[in-house]
């Protein structure tokens, strides 16, 4: 079948389960439309086959949830060096080194929108049944049905957009002569624009999470719709690189000649924050969803595959199902490296890395710091599985949120007995309540014009310094957190000085989630922050920030688990020796400026993203992926590809 039709081939009725129940299979043989959509039982399989859509590695285990979000100012793709202009591999394309010719994108367009197609069916099937309108239960988990689909479609439409730019609009299910299958391509402020309005809808469908029996956090949420409408309410009104100007739009210092990166003017930006504003506040009011007041264990829950059914912290979790599907925690997470008699199957390549300058930059005192950084790996050493820490890595250290020693008991007596991949099951979490709180803080900033000012519309006079504070004091024990709330008080209250506090702020919080690019991207910060983080590693090279070697000490007498809290990341302590550890490692001042045959300064820091940093750079702020060649082929004209990149 053509690849223009996008995957649109007409599906069966199959239900796809989650490690609840999206996961399991069910065929309802023979079912028509008609019969599928008069019955909640069998829509609901239906439903259910959207979910499943998401645990492709095409689509949310691997390639959405990891490679898409790469590479920002704080996670790297595992590509530096030659790798990093590899335009046959994610590593030069996550570089910004793209190719039209990549494999994988083609296979990313197929499977994203095969969602799309069968949310499509689902949606004309259930408007078109008597059901939704019969009244009773029946309607009402129709109802929920629509607003499934809805929000899916517009969730999967939304990261494509960012991802490819402006793609082909269909919200109709495909006709079997194909009639309405060679689409060309929609703005993407046209796409955004229906998208907030079907979710609109699909707001006054859905449910809070586990407001309904078994209608958790792994289904798409009322609280979810609202979020991720305001999510594309401020992404509408950021800045976007674009196939040719806009009038009335404003256009960046920064910009290609040809196609400029622009936002929208005054006026219509300020509707947007607004509109923005009200479903953050909705949420926050509604108070379904809370902050878990342990940041540590938020990420133990997500390890060990546990809904949290307390606070709700997670809008929205897509399903996965352990040892079925689940890249989290294999190809990203610590790094476990070989066999080991503890933990078993090596199960982290380390696709994606987090930096020296990240680890330098958080507050004393932030537990956020060596749960987001990992500079360390698990191996096996004779009878032993230790714990053995990296040598002068500065642009490899391991994303230490997804962990192994967190993992429940059933995770781990499957990978002692696995011999080849075991899937872990950890769930992409696709917003978090922390994300719902800087939000809010930036729009309220925007609109009050300080941190400080109320603003109608707001969360119950929630300012945006105090939604700031909630996030950054959870990061902190009882001991630091008057640190905590020193930092947020001594924020100047002034709209440019906090709007730099919150970009500090998702950087600590969201580092190695995937969510930064795409702010930085709508706040037209990705390429200054990217040169910020290179030129930062230099400076603190330079000044001695970077110790040539690390210490540290063991929690235990067979050297196996290394204390984190005794590494000396800023020196020895006042009265401390190297006498007085157990353990050192070279760190990241092994590295020297002006040799001009170092590794990590010479070779591997000019290849970070070389694609969009640089003075020579193709096309300025082209951090867009090109469409498939493959695909374009298939298009019969309909599609071509613009920012540069060939057919």
């Amino acid at each position: 079948m053509n690849k223009i039709f996008y995957a649109f081939a007409l599906a069966s009725v199959v239900g796809l389960s989650s490690c609840s129940d999206f996961l399991d299979q069910t065929s309802p043989s023979e079912m028509t439309a008609e019969n599928t959509y008069a019955s909640p039982y069998y829509t609901g399989l239906r439903v259910n086959k959207l979910y499943g859509g998401m645990g492709q590695d095409r689509t949310y285990v691997g390639d959405f949830t990891i490679k898409a979000c790469l590479n920002s100012d704080v996670e790297l793709v595992d590509g530096i060096g030659n790798t990093a202009t590899d335009r046959t591999s994610e590593r030069g394309n996550m570089n910004y080194n793209s190719d039209p010719g990549w494999s994988q994108l083609s296979g990313e367009w197929d499977a994203m929108y095969g969602i799309i197609e069968d949310a499509n069916q689902i949606i004309e099937g259930i408007r078109s049944s008597a059901t939704l309108t019969a009244g009773g239960s029946n309607q009402k988990a129709m109802e929920r049905y629509l607003g499934e689909a809805l929000t899916i479609r517009a969730m999967v439409y939304f990261d494509l957009l960012r991802y490819f730019g402006d793609i082909p609009m269909k919200l109709e299910a495909s006709k079997a002569d194909l009639s309405n299958a060679y689409l060309e391509k929609t703005d993407r402020d046209e796409i955004m624009d229906t998208l907030m309005n079907n979710l609109d809808e699909a707001i006054e469908y859905l449910p809070w999470a586990d407001q309904v029996t078994g209608y958790t956090t792994e289904h798409v949420t009322k609280g979810y719709a609202h979020g991720l409408l305001a999510q594309i309410a401020m992404t509408r009104a950021g800045y976007v690189i674009r196939e040719q100007a806009k009038e009335g739009y404003e256009t960046a210092s920064y910009s290609d000649p040809v196609y400029p990166t622009q936002r929208p003017g005054a006026a219509e930006r300020k509707a947007l924050y607004e509109r923005a504003l009200s479903h953050w506040s909705a949420i926050i009011t509604n108070g379904t969803h809370n902050l878990n007041p342990s940041f540590e264990n938020e990420w133990e829950l997500i390890n060990k595959l546990q809904l949290d059914k307390t606070y709700h912290e997670n809008l929205f979790e897509i399903p996965m199902g352990e040892n079925v599907t689940g890249e989290l925690g294999y190809t990203v997470g610590i790094r476990m490296n070989g066999v080991t008699t503890e933990y078993g199957y090596g199960n982290s390549s380390g696709k994606m890395k987090v930096t020296a300058p990240l680890l330098y930059s958080y507050q004393e005192g932030d537990t956020r710091r060596d749960i987001t950084c990992a500079n360390f790996e698990i191996k096996q050493d004779g009878d032993n599985t230790i714990e053995s820490m990296l040598s002068n890595a500065p642009f490899g250290m391991y994303v230490g949120k997804w962990d192994p020693r967190k993992m429940n008991s059933t995770w781990l007596e499957n990978n002692k007995k696995a011999t080849a991949k075991h899937c872990t099951g950890i769930n992409p979490v696709k917003m978090r309540y922390s994300n719902v709180l800087l939000y809010y803080a930036e729009c309220m900033n925007e609109l009050a014009g300080n941190p400080d000012a109320n603003y109608e519309g707001s969360a119950n006079g929630l300012t945006a310094r105090q939604a700031l504070e909630m996030v950054h004091e959870r990061a902190f024990t009882e001991k630091t957190k008057q640190a905590a709330k020193d930092y947020v008080a001594a924020i100047p209250s002034d709209k440019d000085a906090f709007f730099n506090a919150l970009v500090d702020e998702n950087k600590w919080e969201f580092a190695g989630e995937g969510f930064r690019k795409w702010d930085l991207i709508r706040w037209n910060l990705l390429i200054e922050k990217i040169n910020e983080f290179k030129q930062t590693y230099l400076t603190e090279l330079e000044n001695g920030t970077y110790q040539e070697t690390i210490y540290f000490n063991y929690l235990d007498a067979n050297k196996t688990k290394i204390d984190y809290s005794s590494i000396t990341w800023n020196g020895l302590p006042q009265g401390k020796t190297a006498a007085d550890y157990q353990g050192s490692a070279k760190s990241f001042g092994n590295s020297k400026i002006g040799t001009g045959s170092d590794t990590q300064v010479d070779t591997n820091l000019p290849t970070i993203s070389s694609g969009l940093v640089g003075d020579d750079v193709p096309v300025k702020n082209r951090y867009l992926m090109p469409i498939a060649s493959t695909t374009i082929s298939a298009t019969n004209g309909k599609i071509h590809n613009s920012y540069g990149f060939a057919d």
